[in-house]
């Protein structure tokens, strides 16, 4: 011991034991510090050690560790384990943390009912268990927990009622029960509450109830969250008593009956949703709170028109009013609104012109104006912020010319204008605006050609029905992402270029009535996804390509009225089409055997040379079309005769002339063969003979032969012809009896005997003229 102390030992005493006594709180904490460092090691090993809470150990102060928070004391006060991916149930060790006031252990996997162990904390004042797997009833003694002002059990599986014993946590300021599986009635003894600041009870299967009209005793509400609650009824007059409300979500129930004046009297009201109820009436016309920030009353059942106050509010950044029953026109003030970014009203019946100066003093996000019956023209400044997603305004009446200012807004989304009657052409960053997604602009009076090159992710171009014109440009290859490319009903010609069959995602293809000529490409390989093509009331020509037949993913194709020709491809009948139609075509052939029944009877009508194998659809039998195709036609079968008949008569003439030229040439030749022997002058010669030995002309006939009367003149003279003729070779004793009576008749001179004036012989015939 020093000197210094000795000294204080003896002069001050009373000192000394101070001093004594104030040195004991400092070794207090240090126990109760190891103390707490062992209950989170245990409770660290009892969670299962996760990985998240590794730093946790023996050689460091627990109020390092990872989630861990100490008081001034130094003793844990705050355990955060939110999102640590916790699996095992709370133990009760964490209650040992005797100053623990704040426990966080949301988004984790923690199984079980709600855990009772947490009601050893007594100091609890903040329990946020949401996003767990919790499941079964609230305990009716939750009451226990009276120290809590906040607790949030939501996105859990609890069930059944909510306990009215909830009402006893009278410090409670915030009570999250959203998302879950309450099937029970909506307490209304919540309203006991004077505390409570925030309320969420939103979706939930509550038995269908109304919002209870105590609720109105919160006046230290600010944020109440009951969308999809199952709530019926009327909005009660009563929540017009919460002077301190801030945000009011009654959305998407079954709420309902008018929108209570006072709402928009709520001097603090800041975000007001409404919609997808059955509300009904006007929207209250005075609006005197200035704070709102976003209002939503969209999908309800509301008439009238746009309140002019709506105009006042300088905050505004939303305001969705679509798909109700508004009429009127919008007023111009809220076209200077200076925080607005979202204006929603299609799906009304609002007329009249647009706010000219929309988007001009505020950097708007969102502009859907469609489905009403707007005139005039588009506001010129939509995007003047640099910022806008979309410019949504079809189905109106709208006219004029696209403003020049969308051609300079990269940042835009999606135009869709169809359906009005806009005209001239689009300006050019229109088509390429770097965001760009869909562009629908069908159904008005545009004109222009196409462009080489489009916006790189643009899925939907949609152009029909209007005046475009020219060639679809060869830079089609550069629409790399093109899902949907509608041009039906325009005036675009030319050939379709194959580098449009490039496109690989290309999913329907409609080009229908334009007046496109030449031949279909053939290459469509990258065709895989094309479900719809419709090239008809085009001047398209030769084959269909049987590449076509290969499309996997093909459901509709329509080529008709077109100079389609030859033959429909064997390979259709790969396909499981929903829809054909070839109609008006020169098509000719067999209809592929799937298409040969009552559920194509209009797909192939105006082609006169088809045929079908089946009597079902109105064509001519192809089998029957063949036999009828081997018979003649009749003019053809009466050309043929008549050609035949005169060929038969040139050749029978020729054969006459030529038998008559054979005869004569053959009489001469017989003749060369025939020899006279005369045996005194005569006037004729051997083919006199030989010319009358016929049957008209026989005398007589003997045992030698045959006596023929022959003339020799014109003076009337005649002398008798024996004949001795044979077939075969003339016998020699027949031809020797003739020889020897030929020379006595020679020789003889007597006025009894015919006088033998000549012979004639050949190797055949003999005969003598007397």
């Amino acid at each position: 011991m020093s000197e210094l102390t000795i000294l204080f030992l003896r002069t001050s005493p009373l000192l000394c034991v101070l001093v004594l006594l104030l040195s004991l709180p400092f070794r207090v904490i240090s126990q109760d510090a190891n103390t707490e460092k062992t209950i989170l090691l245990k409770l660290k090993q009892q969670l299962g050690n996760p990985p998240s809470i590794q730093s946790w150990n023996s050689s460091s102060s627990p109020c390092n560790w990872t989630g861990v928070t100490c008081g001034g004391d130094g003793s844990v006060s705050e355990l955060h384990l939110g999102d640590k991916n916790i699996t095992e149930t709370i133990p009760a060790t964490v209650c040992d943390l005797k100053n623990l006031t704040f426990l966080e252990m949301n988004f984790n996997h923690i199984p079980g009912g709600f855990p009772k162990v947490l009601y050893s904390c007594t100091k609890l004042q903040h329990l946020d268990l949401s996003q767990n797997f919790f499941f079964g009833p609230i305990p009716d003694d939750i009451d226990k927990l009276s120290g809590l002002r906040y607790i949030n059990l939501g996105a859990n599986n609890f069930t059944g009622n909510i306990p009215p014993q909830m009402a006893n946590l009278t410090g409670l300021q915030t009570l999250f029960l959203y998302q879950n599986q309450f099937n029970g009635t909506l307490p209304k003894e919540i309203s006991k509450l004077s505390n409570l600041e925030e309320l969420g009870l939103a979706i939930n299967e509550f038995v269908p109830s109304s919002i209870p009209v105590e609720f109105g005793q919160l006046k230290k509400l600010r944020y109440l969250w009951m969308r999809l609650a199952n709530l019926i009824g009327e909005i009660p007059e009563s929540l017009t008593n919460l002077s301190s409300l801030e945000h009011l979500d009654l959305a998407e129930n079954d709420l309902e009956g008018k929108i209570p004046d006072g709402l928009f009297s709520l001097k603090n009201l800041t975000y007001l949703y409404l919609f997808q109820n059955k509300l009904s009436g006007e929207i209250p016309q005075r609006v005197e709170t200035l704070n709102l920030v976003e209002i939503d009353l969209a999908m309800n059942q509301l008439n009238g028109s746009i309140p002019e106050d709506f105009g006042k509010l300088k905050k505004l950044q939303l305001l969705s009013l679509f798909d109700n029953h508004l009429s009127g026109e919008v007023p111009p003030s809220i076209g200077l609104l200076p925080a607005l970014t979202a204006f929603k009203v299609f799906s009304n019946n609002m007329s009249g012109a647009l706010p000219p100066k929309m988007g001009l003093y505020s950097k708007l996000v969102e502009f859907d104006v469609a489905t009403n019956q707007f005139s005039g023209q588009l506001p010129e400044n939509l995007c003047a912020g640099g910022v806008l997603l979309g410019a949504v305004a079809f189905e109106n009446n709208l006219s004029g010319r696209v403003p020049q200012s969308l051609g300079n807004c990269d940042s835009l989304l999606t135009v869709q204008l169809y359906s009005n009657s806009f005209s001239g052409e689009i300006p050019a960053g229109v088509w390429t605006a770097s965001n760009m997604i869909y562009l629908m602009l069908s159904d008005n009076s545009f004109s222009g050609g196409l462009p080489s090159k489009l916006a790189w992710n643009l899925s939907k171009l949609e152009l029909g029905n209007n005046r475009f014109s020219g060639p679809i440009p060869p830079g089609i290859s550069s629409w790399v992402n093109l899902v949907d490319f509608k041009a039906s009903n325009n005036l675009l010609s030319g050939e379709i270029p194959v580098e449009i069959t490039s496109l690989p995602h290309l999913s329907n293809l409609l080009l229908d009535g334009n007046q496109f000529s030449g031949q279909l490409p053939s290459k469509i390989i990258s065709w895989k996804s094309l479900t719809s093509l419709n090239l008809s009331r085009n001047a398209l020509s030769g084959q269909i390509p049987k590449e076509i037949g290969s499309l996997p993913d093909l459901l509709y194709l329509d080529l008709s009225q077109n100079h389609f020709s030859g033959e429909i491809p064997l390979e259709f009948d790969q396909l499981k089409l929903v829809s054909l139609n070839l109609s008006s075509n020169h098509l000719s052939g067999k209809i592929p055997d799937q298409f040969d029944n009552h559920a194509y009877d209009n797909s192939f009508l105006n082609n006169s040379n088809l045929c079908a194998v089946n009597p079902i659809l109105n064509f001519p039998n192809c089998y029957a079309k063949l036999r009828d195709s081997k018979k003649m036609p009749s003019k053809t079968l009466a050309l043929i005769l008549a050609l035949t008949v005169t060929i038969f008569l040139v050749t029978t003439i020729v054969t006459l002339f030529m038998v008559r030229d054979y005869q004569r040439k053959k009489a001469k030749r017989d003749l060369a063969a025939w020899k006279l022997t005369s045996f005194q002058r005569l006037d004729f010669t051997e083919a006199n003979v030989l010319a009358s030995l016929t049957e008209n002309n026989l005398i007589g006939s003997g045992g030698s032969g045959k006596v023929y009367r022959v003339a020799i003149n014109r003076a009337g003279d005649y002398v008798a012809v024996k004949r001795i003729w044979n077939n075969e070779t003339m016998d020699h004793n027949l031809e020797k009896e003739f020889l020897a009576e030929v020379q006595i008749l020679g020789t003889i001179r007597h006025a009894n005997i015919v006088k033998l004036l000549c012979c004639i012989s050949s190797e055949q015939l003999k005969a003598s003229c007397l």
